[in-house]
C-alpha cells in the first residue's frame, strides 16, 4: 500500500510500497470526474497534474488529514499504479481492509455546496435536499467507503464539513436503506447476503463487472478479476465463494436434508425483524458454541420464530434438527427422528446403523450427541423447542428436564432454546415481547381470516387493539371469523362477553400447540408448584385492572381479608419476590409506561391473559377478592392536600374503572363498602369524571342508607358531595335539594354551628 507523504511546506509525494508498520493516515472517498482531470499514479511519479481539476480534492485531503494531525493519507485516483494488472487486482482485493484501517476517511462531495450569506433555516433545508440526491450515493464502490471505515465524515465541494455518518445517520438511512446500526458498525454476520446485494442494487459502476467486484470487501471474501465476463457472471462467482466462505470445507460431508416435519409452523410469518437479526447476530460465527434462548409469553410466537429463522437460513447450516422438549418422553423421539435422518444420508455412520431404534431410545440420543459433536462438525442448528419446565435451582418438580444432558458435548455448534422462562441463562437471552406494531396485528388477522381491505377497517382495527399484539390470540381470532359469518364488531362483542365460550368454539390452530385459553395453564400449573402465593396473586388479578398493579396498592390489607393478601404484601420483598415468579413464565412484565409517578412502580399482564384469568382461573366468581379489590382502590384513593394527589389519581383510573364495572354489574354488593363507593366518586370528580363519579356517589349513598340511615352524617357526607357535583355539571335545581337535605340533617346531626354544618 502506498500513502501520500505531506511534508512541512504542504507539498505530497508518494512513499514506498508499503507492507508492515504502516503509520497512522486518513483516506478520502469522492466521485470521479473526467478520468483526464484526475490526477494519477504516473503524475505524481513525473511531478505533474497541478493543473487538472482532481488535484484540489487532493490538496484538500492532505491539508484537513494534517489538521486531524496524521502526516500521511490515501487517494485511489493516484496511489495505486492501474497500469499494473496485478497491482491493480491486489488494491481491488485490499480495498475494504485499507478504509477500515483508516483513522479518518473524507467523503468529499463535488456537487454540494452551501454559499455562506444563506440564513441557517434554509440553508439545513438546501443541505438536506442535497445531500439526499448526492451522486455519491449513486456509485457502488462508495458503499465499502461508507460502511468500512470507523470514522467518516462529509465535506462540501467548498471544504465545509457537513457531518459525519453518526450525526447524518438518519438521512443516510432513509437515502441508502442501510440499517443505522451497520453504520454505527459493520458486522457482516448480522445481515444476510440478499440483504447486502440489495445495498448496491440502485448504485452504478463504471464497469458493469465492479458491481460485484466492489462487493468483495463487503462480503469478507477474494476473487481474481476478470474484466469483459459480465456482470451475471460476476455475481455468480461472488455468490458462489461467499456460499463456499460462509459453509466451508467440511460443509457437503455432513449434509442432511431441510426437514421440518412435524412442526407447526404458520402459513404467513409476520413482522420480527429485530428478532431474526439479533438471532443471526448471535448464531453467527465458525467456532464455538452459539446459544439464542427465546424466552416470552406462552402463545407469543416463539416456535413461528425459530421456524422462520431455519427457513430463512437454512442455506447457512449443513444440517438442522428440531427437538422437542416438552417432556422426556416427546425429547427422546425428536432425537429418534434426527437419528433416522442422519443415517438416511449417511450410511456409514457406524454408530446409528447398529441401533435399534424402537428399544434403545438412550443409545440414538447418545449417537445423535456424538455425531453433531465429530470434529468438523460444526455448522449444524439444534433447536430444542417448548423447554417449559427447565431444571432450576428451587425447583423440586420430579419431572423437570436438564437440557444440558441432551446438548452434544462438544463446544460447537449452533442451538435455539424456546422457552417461558426467563431463568434459562445457558445462553444469550433474547425477550419475545407483544407485537407493537398494529399493522402487523391486521396481517395476522388478514392472512388467517382470509377476509381482505382489514387495514382501514375500524371494527377488525378494534379487535386488533384488543387483542394487544399477541400473535396466538390474533391467529385464533381470524380463525374462527373465516369458518363463521360474523362481523369484527360482533366478535368483539362476544369475546367481551362470553370469552370462555368463544374461545372454547374456535377451531384449533395447526400453527401452535395449545389453544389460548389453555396455553397459560401449564404456566400456571408450574408457578402453583413453585409459589402458591404467586399463583394466589394472578387469580386476584383478575378482579383489578391488567396494567400498573403496585405494591402500595396492595397494603391495605386487614384481619377481614384472606390471610395471604397481607402475607404477599407484608414488605416489598415480599412483594417483589412472589410477582418475580410470574415474570419468570413470562405472565407479568414491569410496568413501562412514561407517566411520572410518586409510589413503586408496578407490574401489567398481557390483556389476553387477563382475560384467561378472569374466565379461566376465576370461573367461578369470588365475591370476597372482588370486595376486596373495590376496598383497596378506595383505600388507596388519596384527599385532595395530599402531596402530588393527582399523580396516584391518575394511576387509579383503570383500577377504579374496573371496580365500577364490578360494582355496576352486581359482581359485588354495596353492602361495607359505600365508603368505598364515595371515595372512588372523590377520585372520579377531581380528575373530572363527573359522570362517573355520579354513578359512585349514587352508589355510596345506597349503601349508607341501607346501613347507617337516612340522617348519618357519613350520609350526609355523600349528600353533600353529589350536590358538589351536581352543580358543577348546571344541575342546579337538583344540587338545592341535596344541600337543603345535606343542611336540614347536619343541623340535626351536629348542630346550627358545628363547621361542618357551616
Amino acid at each position: 500500500m502506498r500513502l501520500l507523504e505531506r511534508d512541512s511546506n504542504g507539498e505530497f509525494s508518494l512513499t514506498k510500497d508499503l507492507v508492515n508498520n504502516l503509520p497512522a493516515y486518513a483516506i478520502l472517498s469522492h466521485t470521479w470526474g473526467d478520468d483526464n482531470q484526475e490526477v494519477t499514479f504516473q503524475d505524481l511519479t513525473e511531478r505533474s497534474g497541478k493543473s487538472k481539476a482532481g488535484y484540489q480534492k487532493i490538496r484538500f485531503c492532505g491539508e484537513q488529514a494534517a489538521r486531524d494531525g496524521l502526516r500521511y493519507f490515501w487517494v485511489d485516483t493516484c496511489c495505486i499504479n492501474k497500469s499494473d494488472a496485478a497491482e491493480l487486482q491486489k488494491s481491488i482485493n485490499s480495498m475494504f481492509r485499507w478504509y477500515n484501517n483508516a483513522v479518518k476517511c473524507y467523503v468529499y462531495l463535488s456537487d454540494i455546496s452551501i454559499p455562506d450569506d444563506k440564513v441557517k433555516s434554509q440553508s439545513e433545508i438546501d443541505f438536506e435536499s442535497a445531500f439526499r440526491t448526492a451522486k455519491w450515493f449513486t456509485r457502488g464502490w462508495t458503499l465499502q467507503e461508507l460502511l468500512a471505515p470507523s470514522s467518516v465524515e462529509f465535506f462540501s465541494a467548498n471544504y465545509k464539513r457537513l457531518g459525519d455518518k453518526f450525526s447524518l445517520e438518519h438521512l443516510i438511512h432513509e437515502r441508502t436503506g442501510i440499517p443505522v446500526e451497520a453504520l454505527h458498525g459493520y458486522d457482516p454476520t448480522t445481515y444476510s447476503v440478499d440483504e447486502r446485494v440489495s445495498w448496491v442494487a440502485k448504485r452504478e459502476t463504471k464497469h458493469e463487472e465492479d458491481m460485484a467486484y466492489s462487493l468483495l470487501g463487503i462480503f469478507g471474501i477474494f476473487l481474481p478479476l476478470i474484466y469483459g465476463e459480465g456482470k451475471e457472471h460476476a455475481f455468480r462467482r461472488l455468490h458462489e465463494e461467499v456460499e463456499r466462505a460462509s459453509k466451508g470445507h467440511n460443509f457437503e460431508d455432513f449434509s442432511v436434508a431441510f426437514s421440518l416435519s412435524g412442526v407447526s409452523e404458520t402459513e404467513h410469518f409476520v413482522a420480527r425483524e429485530t428478532e431474526l437479526i439479533e438471532m443471526h447476530k448471535t448464531l453467527s460465527g465458525n467456532s464455538n458454541r452459539r446459544i439464542a434462548i427465546l424466552h416470552g409469553l406462552g402463545g407469543i410466537g416463539k416456535t413461528q420464530l425459530s421456524v422462520a429463522y431455519a427457513k430463512r437460513y437454512r442455506d447457512s447450516y449443513s444440517a438442522i434438527f428440531w427437538f422437542n422438549i416438552r417432556d422426556e418422553d416427546s425429547l427422546k423421539q425428536s432425537f429418534v427422528k434426527a437419528a433416522k435422518r442422519i443415517l438416511r444420508e449417511h450410511p456409514s455412520v457406524s454408530r446409528l446403523s447398529g441401533i435399534n431404534m424402537k428399544e434403545n431410545l438412550d443409545e440414538a440420543i447418545d449417537a445423535v450427541k456424538e455425531w453433531l459433536s465429530l470434529p468438523k462438525n460444526t455448522r449444524w442448528l439444534a433447536i430444542y423447542d417448548n423447554y417449559d419446565n427447565p431444571k432450576l435451582p428451587d425447583k423440586t418438580d420430579p419431572t423437570v428436564l436438564d437440557i444440558q444432558q441432551f446438548l452434544p458435548e462438544s463446544y460447537q455448534g449452533s442451538i435455539i432454546i424456546t422457552t417461558r422462562s426467563s431463568q434459562v441463562t445457558i445462553g444469550h437471552q433474547i425477550q419475545i415481547r407483544k407485537l407493537e406494531n398494529e399493522k402487523d396485528s391486521l396481517k395476522i388477522l388478514l392472512n388467517t381470516s382470509r377476509r381482505e381491505g382489514l387495514i382501514n377497517d375500524p371494527d377488525a382495527i378494534k379487535v386488533a387493539k384488543k387483542l394487544d399484539g399477541l400473535p396466538l390470540a390474533l391467529a385464533t381470532a381470524g380463525a374462527y371469523l373465516k369458518q363463521v359469518a360474523m362481523s369484527f364488531s360482533a366478535y368483539l362483542r362476544l369475546y367481551e362477553a362470553s370469552w370462555l365460550k368463544l374461545q372454547e368454539s374456535s377451531p384449533r390452530l395447526p400453527s401452535y400447540d395449545r389453544t389460548l385459553y389453555s396455553t397459560w395453564q401449564l404456566s400456571f400449573d408450574h408457578v402453583n408448584q413453585q409459589n402458591r402465593l404467586s399463583a394466589k396473586l394472578l387469580r386476584l388479578w383478575a378482579y383489578f385492572d391488567n396494567q400498573d398493579l403496585w405494591f402500595e396498592l396492595l397494603q391495605h390489607g386487614d384481619f377481614e381479608d384472606p390471610e395471604w393478601i397481607r402475607e404477599l404484601a407484608k414488605d416489598e420483598l415480599s412483594f417483589h419476590g412472589t410477582v418475580r415468579v410470574l415474570s419468570d413464565y413470562g405472565l407479568v412484565e414491569v410496568d413501562r409506561s412514561p407517566q411520572e409517578r410518586i409510589e413503586s412502580q408496578g407490574y401489567t399482564i398481557h390483556g389476553c391473559v387477563h382475560s384467561w384469568s378472569v374466565h379461566v382461573l376465576n370461573q367461578v366468581w369470588d365475591y370476597d377478592l372482588a370486595r376486596v379489590a373495590v376496598k383497596f382502590v378506595g383505600s388507596h384513593a388519596p384527599e385532595e392536600q395530599a402531596v402530588q394527589s393527582w399523580l396516584t389519581q391518575r394511576r387509579l383510573l383503570p383500577h377504579a374503572a374496573r371496580c365500577s364495572y364490578i360494582l355496576s354489574n352486581g359482581l359485588v354488593t354495596v353492602d361495607g363498602v359505600a365508603w368505598a363507593c364515595h371515595n372512588l366518586g372523590d377520585l372520579y370528580t377531581s380528575q373530572g369524571k363527573l359522570a362517573e363519579a355520579g354513578q359512585m356517589y349514587q352508589r355510596a349513598l345506597q349503601g349508607y342508607e341501607k346501613a347507617l340511615g337516612m340522617e348519618h352524617t357519613s350520609t350526609l357526607n355523600t349528600v353533600n358531595n353529589l350536590g358538589l357535583l351536581y352543580t358543577e355539571q348546571g344541575k342546579l335545581a337538583e344540587a338545592g335539594q341535596l344541600y337543603q337535605r345535606a343542611l336540614q340533617g347536619k343541623e340535626k346531626a351536629l348542630g346550627m354551628e358545628h363547621t361542618s354544618t357551616l
